[in-house]
């Protein structure tokens, strides 16, 4: 059904989903179009749009943005965080280390280098409630800072992700936006509907990763300024984006493990490089004694924040600060979110929360903390007034500005513009590799050509915006797409906690007592002794899998056909190593039992040989696998009727499970 349902254009080895493709490409085009020929109208219109969410949606932003974080903690940290994003035997693709420098670097590096002074500064000189440059501003700016940059963004990401991967790894569907609403529609998600959820997903992705490309060139062109006093131009700005998307095309073309994980490696050492340099540039112990107060008064302070519309007391500050920041993340989590959903297979639930929300959110508000701290010092106790006045004037200096006043400031400011670029180069190819999977039914294997499509639409839209002025405009209209989506995504969570509810259910039923097939030769566990003692080949297995596993998924299938239910058998013994039988349940989840080959590493003794005089390191096993995954153990060496036994089993169990959901 879904590859009747998916409209593919296969040419030159191109993978394309037309609806998808060409739809989003026209939108965009439509977009660059308003606010390349008319940036002030297109501006103003989508002004408007925003200025009318925060006045009537503000609470209603507020309110998801509080429902998600409480959904994220909900999931990972009850019983539903065992469950894993993959089968039950899968293991993660990528070590701790390399997920969380990938994830860091796609969903929030850029950030923390445009706004880690900036923002501080700016809450201190105009706080939202009380008088600027106080001690108490001080205080507040730091925790209004780690309240936009904390729990709540990274929850964000990690919402969408959890979804994405749940269903994209643990139920098979595609790696795109669509499968979120599977719960709800079901396989309607392969038609109409699913294409415009991918179409609004790219266009979201695309008009987000090109203005911050286009503001990250600005912020490039002013270092680089203060550096060697190059002119801050509109023609120095494109050859920036320029170099920044060659870099990301080859960063594309040399794959995810080549050349995005690498690169997000280099520059999460970068960064602690540079945190520890300015730490310990600065008043050290002071900076850890804020840090230390400013989380203590961010977890004492985080319901009174999530839910302070100021409505005793309005203000545009809201709409400005609070209200852009949760559109601005809800915007980035179609294209954030699908990438760290493809990095995060095979992670529980429980482990994908901590690592892909609680780790990287700790280190935002340690830079956050490190960076704002030093700078709002330069302003309370040394009076370096005219460093406030140039944030103000201009928030991509900012970070420059303030390394003028740390020892060595011209090496670390050269540092700081090659961590701007190559944060702009891992947002921008991961950007690539989510719009080309967005746009070929979730997968990342297309030809390389096809890949290098994407960098260019995306080098082509920043370069008209900035020749144009129109980069505020697409980033307004990139902010209110958040609305709409923040209702598709409240549907995405509903169903995704009612498929956790289904898969819970069933794993308690697999949880049962099972018992063992009976053995009626008094002398058989000699036998079963002897296999616990030896290491199988591949060829035993499969031997084993041809004479007894399936002739008895054979004989099961002929006995459950008498009573009318279908069932299917698959016989890929030589090909891939299993041999499976599938049982029909009409519009229930049907019952699957297999039997897999699967390679395992012999057992090394204290001497470093092999256990059992075993020449050979590798051995095999004959593993069950149901619907949700491996279930880690072995049935070689039963017998057919043993392993009928077992099947049955199983088939009670799974319709146990089915009762328990009706």
């Amino acid at each position: 059904m879904q590859e009747q349902a998916h409209s593919q254009l296969n040419s030159g080895g191109f993978i394309i989903d037309k609806p998808v493709f060409f739809s989003s490409l026209l939108i965009v085009l439509a977009l660059v179009l308003a606010a390349t020929l008319m940036p002030e109208a297109t501006g103003a219109v989508f002004g408007q749009i925003q200025a009318a969410i925060t006045q009537y949606a503000s609470w209603y932003y507020v309110l998801v943005v509080a429902i998600i974080l409480v959904a994220v903690l909900f999931f990972g940290f009850s019983r539903l965080g065992d469950i894993k994003l993959g089968p039950d035997h899968s293991v993660p693709d990528y070590s701790r280390s390399s997920w969380f420098a990938m994830l860091f670097s796609a969903g929030m590096g850029i950030g923390l280098m445009f706004f880690g002074v900036a923002e501080p500064v700016m809450h201190f000189l105009a706080p939202p409630t009380g008088d600027a440059g106080t001690v108490a501003a001080a205080k507040e700016a730091i925790r209004l800072t780690f309240f936009h940059w904390g729990l709540h963004g990274w929850a964000i990401y990690a919402i969408v992700a959890l979804v994405l991967a749940y269903f994209a790894f643990r139920h098979n569907l595609p790696l795109t936006l669509r499968s979120a609403l599977y719960p709800l529609i079901g396989d309607k998600i392969y038609g109409p509907i699913g294409s415009i959820v991918d179409t609004f997903a790219i266009v979201a992705t695309i008009c987000g990763v090109a203005t911050s490309l286009g503001f990250g060139a600005l912020q490039i062109n002013s270092g680089i300024n203060y550096l060697t006093g190059l002119p801050i131009s509109t023609t120095a700005q494109i050859i920036i984006v320029v170099v920044t998307m060659i870099l990301a095309t080859l960063s594309l073309v040399m794959g995810l493990d080549a050349g995005i994980k690498r690169l997000s490696e280099l520059n999460m050492g970068l960064a602690v490089i540079l945190l520890v340099g300015v730490v310990l540039a600065g008043p050290t112990v002071m900076l850890l004694q804020m840090f230390m107060q400013n989380i203590g008064g961010y977890l004492s302070d985080l319901v009174t924040k999530t839910f302070n519309l100021y409505a005793y007391n309005p203000t545009d500050w809201l709409g400005g600060w609070t209200i852009f920041y949760w559109g601005w993340w809800l915007s980035w989590s179609p294209f954030v979110g699908l990438f760290i959903a493809r990095i995060s297979r095979g992670r529980t639930i429980r482990e994908f929360v901590i690592g892909a929300m609680f780790i990287p959110c700790g280190f935002t508000l340690l830079w956050m903390a490190m960076f704002g701290n030093s700078g709002i010092e330069l302003l309370l106790h040394q009076g370096q007034v005219a460093f406030g006045e140039a944030v103000q004037e201009n928030q991509a200096v900012a970070l420059f500005k303030f390394l003028e006043y740390l020892p060595g400031s011209s090496i670390i400011s050269g540092l700081a513009i090659v961590m701007v670029v190559v944060f702009f180069v891992t947002s921008a190819d991961s950007g690539a590799m989510v719009l080309n999977m967005l746009s070929a039914h979730g997968r990342d294997d297309t030809p390389r050509l096809q890949r290098t499509v994407w960098t260019g639409i995306i080098t082509l839209v920043t370069i008209a915006l900035l020749l144009s002025g129109g980069l505020g405009a697409l980033q307004t209209a990139a902010i209110a797409s958040a609305l709409p989506f923040s209702v598709a995504l409240m549907a995405a969570i509903f169903g995704f906690a009612k498929a956790l509810h289904i898969d819970k259910a069933k794993r308690d039923m697999a949880l049962l007592d099972v018992t063992m097939p009976s053995i009626s030769d008094k002398g058989e566990w000699k036998k079963r002794l002897q296999l616990l003692m030896h290491y199988p080949s591949e060829n035993s297995i499969q031997r084993f899998q041809r004479d007894s596993v399936y002739p008895a998924l054979e004989d099961f299938g002929r006995e459950i056909e008498r009573y009318g239910v279908r069932y299917t058998l698959t016989d890929l013994i030589d090909e891939e190593g299993r041999a499976a039988i599938t049982v029909d349940h009409g519009g229930e989840m049907n019952f699957v039992y297999e039997v897999h080959c699967s390679a395992h590493q012999v057992p090394i003794d204290e001497s470093g040989e092999v256990a059992t005089g075993n020449s050979d390191k590798i051995y095999y096993r004959a593993e069950v696998h149901l619907s949700e995954g491996g279930q880690d153990y072995d049935v070689m060496g039963w017998s057919k009727d043993q392993v009928i036994t077992d099947i049955v089993n199983q088939y009670e169990h799974h319709m146990h499970f089915l009762q328990s959901l009706r």
